[in-house]
C-alpha cells in the first residue's frame, strides 16, 4: 500500500510551505465556525472558507505543474520573509537565554549579548560606544 501511495506521489507538488499555510487556514476557519454556530451566516461563511482553503490545499499538493507551484511558493515566502525572520530571532534569543543574558544600550538600543555567572560588568557598547554597568 505504501509503494503505491509512493509511486502515485511522484512528479506532483507535494507540501510546501504554501500547502502549510492554507491548510492551517483551513483548519482556523473551520475552528472558528464551530464556535460561531453553523447555523448563522458567519458560520456557514467559514465553512464554505475553510472547505475552499482544504480544496486549494489540495490541488496544490496534488499538482504535476511543479513549476508553477514553486513559483507560487517562491512568492508566499517572499511576503513572508520578514515575519518568518522576526519569529527566528525571538527563537534564538529564548535559545540563548539559557547561558546568556541580553542587554540593550540605553545609548542606542543595541542588544548586547554577555554570558551568565560574570558578576558585575562594564559593558562596552560596540556601536555607540556608550559605557554602562550592570549585574551578569
Amino acid at each position: 500500500m505504501r509503494e503505491k501511495f509512493i509511486k502515485f506521489m511522484q512528479g506532483r507538488n507535494g507540501v510546501d510551505n504554501l500547502s502549510r499555510f492554507t491548510m492551517g487556514v483551513a483548519f482556523a476557519a473551520i475552528i472558528l465556525a464551530i464556535f460561531a454556530g453553523s447555523g448563522s451566516f458567519l458560520g456557514s461563511l467559514l465553512d464554505t472558507i475553510g472547505l475552499l482553503a482544504i480544496v486549494y490545499t489540495y490541488y496544490r499538493i496534488l499538482s504535476k505543474d511543479i513549476p508553477k507551484r514553486y513559483e507560487e511558493n517562491q512568492k508566499y515566502l517572499q511576503m513572508t520573509d520578514k515575519v518568518r525572520a522576526r519569529f527566528q530571532r525571538e527563537k534564538n534569543m529564548m535559545q540563548q537565554r539559557k547561558t546568556h543574558h541580553i542587554y540593550t544600550c540605553p545609548g542606542c538600543g543595541q542588544k548586547i549579548r554577555i554570558p551568565r555567572g560574570k558578576g558585575k560588568i562594564e559593558i562596552d557598547c560596540p556601536k555607540c560606544h556608550t559605557k554602562f554597568v550592570k549585574k551578569s
